[in-house]
């Protein structure tokens, strides 16, 4: 898998990067700030699709990018050749000097991927030296934006078919060899069971399936010939795509094929449907196999599949038992972005205080929240309750309520005696990656297990219930007062 042990970064990357990122890393340098600590959190302010919840995405290759973070000789020449509107260098030598001398040595938690998460609670806290901090922004939002958007949308699509398997065939329409990667990736975490892209499943360890296409059959001079073409050279990973032509003659035909296999040792996998209309057809095609005496052949089908499709032809009676999902996952359809920011939430003055910092708006939904924050989930026995955010400066003892993290009046009840733990772990030190890398089948799992804890109301599609997200009452307070105050 990447990572540690096998890096898809193998230089850095550090001029992936806003330009704004090193103008502003520039001034803090020139005024004498850039060593000043400070903290970013990286949250969201909306879950994507309109939906109730995300899914944490990304974190390892963040890792993998900042693991040899650092400014290389053709990057500084580049950067020496940027000039400013007068014609004259933007940059002074003297701080490429530094840029090229520096050594990455913040510290970063993290919520740990296939966590489920909400708006307004950080999923990452980035401290260390402002102008460190500030360079990792673009980078960080670029990784975790993508790979949790994905994430999310395959876990609405795994939702909606009810635990058949998922195939994530999105690699042909993704967005560029990197967004191909990212979204195998981040649709496994999410809950699909496996990737036409073979370059992940050697990356990441995600298994791989894939049959024939279209061509193969229009190659032959009949469909009955390529399907025994097929199965002579794959009787074991027979599963014929019966739509070139006339589907339900296809379909035949593969059960033709399929008693021949039999007759060598080896059974007919399935067969694939990818055009028309697929409930009919895939409940004619069950009929089909079924008497013809091949009860356990999957029906895969593919297609433009979405959550929506698939929940609508369930609706149907559709008998398909796996689904191949493509454009529609890799690309996120239905929203091509998570909005996720990354804000400054305190600043550490020359006497070692550390000063909440706030960011203002008209809009209240973007009005940051000021401090060093951490987020603390409460459950029961039968799944998650809340999630409460808190400033790490104060002293956390039993609080029994919570303010909404938007508004300013709701209060909601925390019951006593309930399990609760944090989500922000260690996993940089000093600049140094100490968490321990875990198998992607791990992380799924994660996804898979916290997914049935969390409410069905709030899972829904359609006008999900909230999930209380709340601010412990002392950092609440501290909220309003800084509101008030500017």
């Amino acid at each position: 898998m990447t990572g540690r042990n096998n890096p898809l970064y193998r230089h850095s990357l550090a001029l992936l990067t806003d330009l704004y990122q090193l103008t502003m890393a520039y001034g803090y340098w020139k005024l004498g700030k850039a060593d000043q600590q400070s903290v970013f959190h990286l949250f969201f302010r909306r879950a994507p699709f309109g939906g109730g919840y995300a899914i944490a995405a990304g974190l390892e290759t963040v890792l993998d990018f900042l693991r040899d973070f650092h400014f290389d000789d053709g990057d500084l020449e580049y950067l020496a050749s940027l000039t400013g509107n007068d014609g004259q260098r933007l940059f002074e030598a003297e701080f490429l000097d530094y840029l090229g001398a520096m050594k990455f040595s913040c510290n970063i938690d993290a919520v740990a991927e296939g966590t489920l998460v909400f708006a307004h609670q950080p999923l990452l806290r980035v401290t260390g030296p402002i102008l460190q901090c500030q360079l990792l922004e673009t980078a960080l939002l670029n990784i975790l934006n993508f790979q949790t958007l994905i994430a999310t949308k395959a876990s609405r699509i795994c939702s909606a078919a009810q635990g058949e398997p998922i195939l994530e065939f999105g690699l042909r329409r993704a967005q560029g060899i990197d967004g191909g990667l990212a979204a195998s990736r981040a649709a496994h975490i999410g809950g699909c069971d496996a990737t036409s892209n073979v370059l992940a499943g050697k990356l990441y360890d995600i298994p791989v399936k894939g049959t024939h296409a279209h061509s193969w059959v229009m190659s032959f001079d009949d469909e009955m010939d390529a399907f025994e073409g097929y199965a002579e050279v794959m009787p074991n990973n027979c599963v014929f795509l019966v739509d070139t032509y006339d589907t339900v003659e296809g379909v035949k035909k593969a059960i033709a094929v399929g008693k021949q296999l039999q007759s060598r040792g080896y059974e007919m996998v399935g067969v694939r449907l990818d055009s028309g209309d697929l409930a009919m057809l895939s409940i004619e095609a069950r009929r089909l196999l079924d008497d013809a005496g091949f009860p356990d052949a999957t029906i895969v089908a593919s297609n433009g599949l979405d959550e929506e499709i698939i929940t609508s032809l369930k609706q149907q009676g559709a008998t398909i038992n796996v689904w191949g999902v493509g454009t529609n996952l890799s690309t996120a359809k239905g929203q091509p972005a998570l909005g996720g920011v990354y804000k400054l939430g305190a600043m550490q003055a020359d006497d070692g205080t550390w000063q909440p910092k706030i960011k203002l708006s008209e809009q209240p939904i973007k009005t940051s929240i000021p401090g060093i924050l951490q987020v603390r989930r409460f459950e029961d026995e039968a799944g998650m309750i809340a999630d409460m955010i808190y400033n790490q400066q104060e002293t956390l003892t039993a609080v029994d309520q919570m303010t909404t993290a938007v508004g300013q009046n709701r209060m909601r009840k925390i019951p006593a005696g309930l399990k609760s733990y944090d989500l922000l772990e260690s996993v940089v030190e000093a600049g140094k990656v100490v968490s321990a890398e875990q198998p992607i089948s791990q992380l799924r799992q994660r996804t898979i297990e916290q997914l049935q804890r969390l409410p069905a109301a709030t899972k829904r599609f359609l006008n999900p219930t909230p999930y209380p997200v709340g601010l412990e009452p002392r950092l609440a307070r501290l909220r309003t007062s800084m509101m008030q105050d500017n």
